[in-house]
């Protein structure tokens, strides 16, 4: 599970980092609410831990940011902040949960567990970008009312994609996330490049807009446009 830790006090940050790291997760650390945003555009998280007291863009303006644009990523406000007034304003501009500082690392990791589960319940089941379609439950894909044929892990390849719609995915978030390769010595760039011709094929080749698109030099990315 991967987590994004915004906090700009640097022994909470480490604090946070190793001990979450200790329980298994994969963290990533902003000091910034503008760094913190930039990562969010780089790279798929499935928590964020938003600190509020943050330098520039504070934590109630990245997490305003991140709901205008309809992500749904469970957020966990970690702080100092203890007015029942501060806990109304941040339920409100869209965090999930509040918990305040200090507090106990077990409380913690319990509110992730619970975060955690309600966001993959709360995950859609019917994706849709332009006139592709798919249904997460089934397992089925149409393009213009079309059925698409695709193996498990096309199906699994598009389905990544498209829960990351608009962003570009390296071949090394692909390696991680798709096909699970954290350790590999030999890189599977080509067969992930193999993979995503096969599926450009049947989703593209006879249907406009063309939405697989490759970023050279980055990765991939699905929509009607790349501009």
């Amino acid at each position: 599970m991967r987590l994004l830790v915004i906090e700009d006090e640097a022994k909470v940050a480490r604090a946070l980092d190793d001990g979450l790291s200790r329980e298994g997760y994969e963290v990533t650390v902003a000091r910034t609410g503008e760094e913190g945003y930039y990562l969010l555009d780089s790279a798929p998280f499935d928590l964020v831990v938003l600190d509020l007291m943050l330098p520039g863009r504070d934590g109630l303006e990245v997490l305003a940011t991140m709901r205008s644009r309809n992500r749904g990523i469970p957020v966990l406000i970690v702080t100092a902040r203890d007015s029942v007034e501060d806990r109304v304003i941040g339920l409100d501009a869209g965090a999930d949960d509040y918990l305040v500082k200090p507090f106990a690392f077990a409380e913690l990791l319990a509110r992730i567990r619970a975060l955690s589960r309600r966001g993959r319940s709360d995950a859609p089941v019917r994706l849709k970008v332009s006139d592709l379609e798919m249904d997460a439950s089934t397992r089925r894909v149409s393009r213009g009312g079309r059925t698409l044929d695709l193996t498990a892990r096309e199906f699994e390849l598009l389905e990544y994609l498209v829960r990351n719609g608009g962003r570009v995915v390296s071949r090394e978030m692909l390696a991680r996330d798709v096909w699970k390769e954290t350790g590999r010595a030999t890189p599977l760039d080509n067969v992930i490049d193999v993979h995503i011709a096969r599926l450009r094929r049947k989703v593209d080749d006879t249907a406009e807009p063309k939405l697989i698109h490759t970023v050279r030099g980055v990765g991939f990315m699905i929509g009607e446009s790349t501009s």
